[in-house]
């Protein structure tokens, strides 16, 4: 499938035209796409959804890319996202396309940017996008309090704020030192006198993973759930202090609040875990992978 991005004016008159998709027909649509490469399902996705790249695209005009360029790459995200895209895990493929439009025009920014060549690992993506606003956030609270930090001292404090080495920190600070503008500067007055820093996106963990494990947290908390229901009172109440606890009780302490042996308390425990097992294998074959 051949999309045309080289007009970013056309490109956001036809993408505002688009349908907007409720979230049964995008469910029919992925699995079309997913299970039988039904190419004019995968074009109707992504025509959907184009307004929400070109939106996100026109979001990082201020590093000085051209607009088609940044239009492009965010429809090569949203396609990516359209190929990695699982519709049986319940998250709207909206949500999902965000994480892979963002890194995709990221990926771009970084490689073309002016004044620096860097490579595109997790820690200097992060401190590429961040780095000007948490300096600029530290710098602030330090002059609110009367205070002034050194050059090492305001690393540091960034190095542990964003979550890389204080290695990463003084080379990424040296490769932006002679940027082509200052984020400091004042946007337009349509925009209420902010300046850049206040605008830039913040990246936090991988857009797979994060909604991924949001996605199955939750699942897996549902699934617990109705597990316990299948167990007796007692078996409830000996997984949960032996389990579920911040600070479990040992099988000592439970005997001796129930009037049990160390050694049933273990029988009891065992024999609860096995029925939780049964239930979760039952409820669904998804939890089967999950345990496997």
């Amino acid at each position: 499938m051949a999309l045309d991005f080289s007009d970013d004016r056309r490109m956001s008159r036809q993408a505002m035209k688009a349908e907007l998709l409720d979230a049964e027909t995008e469910l029919e649509l992925a699995r079309a796409w997913r299970d039988h490469r039904d190419e004019a399902a995968l074009h109707r996705l992504i025509t959907a959804y184009m307004r929400l790249a070109i939106s996100m695209a026109g979001k990082f005009r201020r590093y000085g890319a051209p607009m088609n360029d940044l239009i492009q790459e965010a429809g090569l995200g949203l396609m990516k996202a359209a190929e990695k895209f699982d519709p049986d895990r319940g998250v709207r493929f909206s949500t999902y396309a965000v994480w892979w439009i963002r890194a995709s025009i990221q990926d771009y920014v970084m490689r073309n940017w002016s004044m620096v060549r860097t490579g595109s690992t997790s820690s200097q993506k992060t401190l590429f996008f961040n780095l000007r606003r948490v300096q600029a956030k530290f710098e602030r609270e330090a002059m609110a309090r009367g205070e002034e930090l050194d050059g090492h001292q305001l690393r540091e404090l960034i190095a542990h704020e964003v979550g890389v080495s204080l290695n990463d920190v003084e080379m990424m600070s040296g490769r932006l030192a002679g940027s082509d503008f200052s984020l400091n500067a004042m946007q337009s007055s349509d925009d209420d006198g902010r300046e850049w820093i206040d605008v830039l996106e913040d990246e936090g963990m991988q857009a797979e993973a994060e909604i991924e494990l949001a996605h199955d947290t939750g699942k897996l908390r549902d699934w617990l759930v109705l597990a316990m229901q299948s167990l007796s009172e007692r078996e409830r109440f000996i997984v949960r202090e032996r389990k579920l606890r911040d600070d479990p009780r040992t099988l000592e302490s439970l005997g001796e609040e129930l009037g049990l042996s160390k050694e049933r308390i273990r029988q009891v425990e065992a024999a609860a875990f096995q029925k939780m097992r049964r239930s979760l294998e039952s409820q669904s074959k998804e939890v089967h992978h999950f345990l496997a």
